[in-house]
């Protein structure tokens, strides 16, 4: 990192932080890493990396990268580093990098935190991916930055050895934005499919023939070509986890009421996949949203059914009293 030791902390090796960290060793980076399951530690030791006891033990490191599932999750598993920032600064320059989708707004707050723990020395940027789970283990990430630009010039070769899209938008939160835009369109597009699943079948026809025609007309898209197998066959086994879509849109929504602009896709998201975890699908794949709307439709269909026969009474019950 122009002139500065090829050293990184890592905080958090589940689904998407283990690849990540791993693409780091391959790069040639020395890595320390953190998680709450010590298995995932003993993983990331077995192919080169180091473990550490926790997040405090790497206050040392010019570089600090936390892949987590939610800011709150980010802010408990760092209130002992900033601890030990407060009674000691770490060097001037340190990089903590924040790659998890989380609030723009709430990322922006936790900057001023780390800022204010560490005496000026130590700046957030927020770099959220996409790509899931293959694209973490690729190394073929698109990498969404916000920060400083010489800060993130500074990282670009940590960002380079995880993904091959890496763009900074702007200031600190800007990465983040970006990521809720990207969730926007993955998140509607992924609902809107399995809509289309779901009445292509329960009209008679093929859904696989359905999208191969789709695929090749103006609704081909990136999500169709990876999605849509997993929804034509009801495939809900996680690359990650369907709930964080939830919080995603939500974070969508917040950045628009902020802005001024009126999201009613993003608002229609978040009561669907609100709807996904409360029927208990929050841990499967995106895909499940699917099994949401099959869901609706049986209620939707009782109810009509409900009412026809209602109807239908009422009518018997005319006839017989006319």
């Amino acid at each position: 990192m122009n002139g500065t030791a090829r050293s990184a902390g890592f905080v958090g090796l589940g689904l998407m932080g283990a690849p990540m960290a791993a693409n780091l060793l391959k790069a040639g980076w020395s890595v320390s890493a953190w998680n709450r399951s010590a298995a995932a530690v003993d993983d990331f030791v077995r192919l080169g990396g180091t473990g550490v006891p926790n997040v405090a033990a790497l206050r040392d490191e010019p570089v600090i990268i936390f892949m987590l599932p939610d800011l709150s999750f980010i802010e408990e598993a760092a209130a002992g580093l900033l601890a030990e920032w407060r009674l000691a600064p770490p060097q001037p320059g340190t990089l903590v990098v924040v790659m998890s989708s989380v609030s723009p707004v709430g990322v922006q707050a936790f900057g001023i935190a780390v800022d204010e723990a560490s005496g000026g020395n130590a700046t957030v940027l927020d770099a959220p991916v996409s790509g899931g789970t293959e694209g973490a283990q690729r190394g073929t990430l698109a990498i969404m930055a916000g920060g400083d630009a010489e800060h993130f010039e500074r990282l670009r070769p940590v960002f380079e050895a995880m993904g091959t899209t890496v763009r900074r938008l702007g200031g600190l939160g800007s990465g983040s934005l970006a990521k809720a835009c990207n969730q926007l369109i993955v998140g509607t597009t992924t609902a809107a499919l399995a809509e289309a699943a779901e009445l292509a079948q329960r009209s008679g026809m093929d859904v696989e023939s359905l999208f191969d025609v789709l695929s090749g007309g103006l609704a081909a898209s990136r999500v169709l070509e990876f999605v849509g197998p997993r929804l034509a066959a009801r495939d809900y086994a996680p690359t990650g986890p369907a709930k964080f879509m939830h919080k995603d849109l939500s974070f969508v929504v917040e950045s628009a009421r902020a802005a001024g602009s009126a999201v009613p896709m993003a608002t229609a998201g978040v009561e669907l996949y609100g709807e996904l975890k409360r029927q208990g699908l929050g841990d499967l794949d995106l895909a499940a949203v699917r099994q949401t709307i099959a869901a609706l439709s049986d209620l939707q269909s009782t109810a009509a059914s409900a009412a026809s026969e209602a109807a239908d009474v009422i009518d018997s019950v005319r006839e017989t009293t006319a």
